[in-house]
């Protein structure tokens, strides 16, 4: 990946729109703090919640629960909305899941090319990269090249499978169980699980 494309996957180059908006929104913020409308602990404690204690854990907990359990495998990817339900994860833009799953054969990767749909119940806030043009124009057209700049490099043989999530419906992947962890519990099994292997940038 060149220093350019590297800086638009990691959010140093920023959309215009996208950082104008973040902008005003910060202004917006530090004004409603200043007049005591919002309680600046309180705001960080809801953004904590969607970086820490929601999204990538839950999740890495649905896969290694996947992983372990081959009943809830087949709901999970029959019904993938049920599923995650099921285990008390839902909330905005979690309504309506579908899992897709890595193989042998076919390795799957998630984007929004219409702006940044995102299952924030189970993958937390979106990365800078996700929202990102580069991201979002190069990963339908060239998938196995912008792959390859993440790390990524696949077999030839091996099909590439691109899903665009819609405001009818998010996605979400599972990612292949690594070899040689046959001895690991669930919740060792959901700890070496990332987010960007449930969008399908890395592999676990």
């Amino acid at each position: 990946m060149s220093d350019q494309d590297n800086d638009h996957f990691h959010g140093h180059v920023h959309d215009p729109i996208e950082e104008g908006a973040a902008l005003r929104v910060r202004a917006l913020e530090e004004l409603a703090i200043a007049k005591g409308l919002v309680d600046p602990a309180a705001l960080e404690s809801v953004i904590e919640y969607y970086e820490r204690e929601t999204g990538p854990r839950n999740g890495a907990s649905v896969v290694a629960h996947a992983w372990t359990d081959p009943t809830f495998k087949d709901w999970l990817l029959r019904d993938g909305t049920a599923a995650i339900h099921s285990m008390g994860f839902k909330g905005y833009q979690g309504e309506h899941m579908r899992v897709v799953e890595n193989t042998p054969d076919v390795h799957n990767v998630i984007v929004c090319t219409l702006c940044s749909c995102y299952p924030w119940p189970v993958l937390g806030l979106p990365p800078a990269w996700y929202k990102g043009p580069a991201y979002r124009s190069r990963i339908v057209r060239e998938p196995r090249k912008v792959l390859t700049e993440f790390g990524l490099n696949l077999s030839k043989h091996r099909k590439v499978q691109v899903w665009d999530s819609t405001a009818e419906i998010r996605f979400m992947v599972l990612p292949q169980r690594p070899e040689n962890t046959d001895g690991l519990n669930v919740e060792e099994l959901a700890a070496i699980v990332t987010r960007d292997g449930m969008i399908g940038t890395a592999s676990v």
